[in-house]
């Protein structure tokens, strides 16, 4: 079955067919129609839906209800997840499986409401307080809202970490064809460290705060061994056209399918441009880009952002090949003109 829906709308879509017991949120554009949607969806389903008083309490909400082993969400746009850090450290802490949304704005401070990618380095490199990561997902399409936000959860399960969804205004914003591909899922895995009160069993505690001596070295020590794993096994990515590029455009979000318009016209001028585009931001594809980067290839890094991503694109590439840079930032938007004009240059 296909609708036509709103990137934000499909997300709801998707977390709800993967069985989101409880959203807990706070007003804020351009994310709204995702608390809009779910305070009619969640009642409807008979599951819980909480506007919160703040960001600060809708984070700690989710905190509470994760902590029983409900499948829990939060969302917000850029300024309201900074307000979340807090909580959002104390789940990574707790290794609390739960979802997170930013659908990002321009910035800093309450900036405005036009989509943009300047929050990458608080996603990716911990917005909080710690040695913690989060699994970072990037949508670029209405119906990547839809699968990611479906996935996430699992994912969020198997390593008992949040996830945390990092779009952008634009894909939240745009209408666009989604097929609902997903059975709605009603069977959950137990979980062993989950709080129901203890009647019949022993007692189980699940914190943060590790006074002990060696007690705290030791959590983050087991923290850093789980990341390691997911970076071996959890990195996804798309590329396009990377064979025989010598130009690879790097992009994530709305602009990795500007970038991929702007590459289909370098083609036609007989320019070899490719596309590597992260779909998991964090664990990021550095592998994949290292494997690209040979004698006589170039890469562009393209964000709504003057300048996040491609600091771990120039890491992935370690000195083998020139990275470049093309991006615009508090609203502003990277046109297929400019992205060719640039790759024009770069082909000189």
């Amino acid at each position: 079955m296909k609708k036509l829906i709103k990137g934000n709308i499909a997300l709801c879509e998707g977390a709800i067919a993967a069985g989101l017991h409880a959203y807990f949120g706070y007003p804020i554009t351009p994310q709204n129609e995702i608390p809009a949607y779910m305070s009619k969806k969640m009642v409807e389903l008979k599951r819980v839906f909480v506007q919160a008083e703040s960001e600060i309490a809708a984070a700690n909400m989710v905190l509470g209800a994760a902590v029983t082993g409900k499948r829990a969400m939060t969302s917000s746009s850029s300024p309201g997840i900074s307000l979340k850090q807090e909580a959002i450290s104390y789940m990574a802490g707790l290794q609390l499986p739960s979802l997170i949304v930013n659908v990002q704005r321009g910035g800093p401070g309450l900036g405005n409401i036009s989509g943009s990618q300047s929050d990458y380095f608080q996603a990716v490199k911990g917005g909080g307080h710690g040695d913690y990561r989060l699994i970072v997902l990037s949508p670029n399409s209405a119906q990547e809202m839809y699968e990611f936000a479906y996935d996430s959860f699992d994912l969020a399960e198997k390593y008992r970490s949040p996830v945390m969804i990092l779009t952008d205004g634009i894909i939240g914003q745009m209408m666009e064809p989604v097929e609902f591909n997903k059975s709605e899922k009603k069977d959950f895995n137990d979980k062993n460290w989950v709080l129901t009160g203890c009647k019949g069993r022993q007692p189980r505690s699940v914190q943060s705060l590790l006074m002990k001596d060696g007690v705290l070295e030791k959590h983050n020590i087991n923290l850093q061994e789980k990341y390691k794993i997911i970076a071996k096994n959890e990195v996804k990515y798309e590329t396009f056209m990377t064979d025989d590029a010598e130009i690879i455009i790097t992009a994530y979000g709305i602009s990795s399918r500007i970038a991929k318009s702007a590459i289909k016209l370098a083609r036609k001028e007989g320019i070899k441009a490719g596309l590597l585009r992260p779909k998991t931001l964090w664990p990021f594809p550095s592998q994949i880009i290292d494997s690209l980067a040979k004698k006589g290839t170039k890469f562009l890094s393209v964000e709504l952002s003057h300048g996040q991503m491609i600091e771990d694109v120039k890491l992935a590439v370690n000195g083998k090949a020139p990275v470049e840079f093309l991006g615009k930032a508090g609203g502003g938007i990277v046109t297929e003109q400019e992205i060719l004009v640039k790759i024009k240059e770069m082909a000189k």
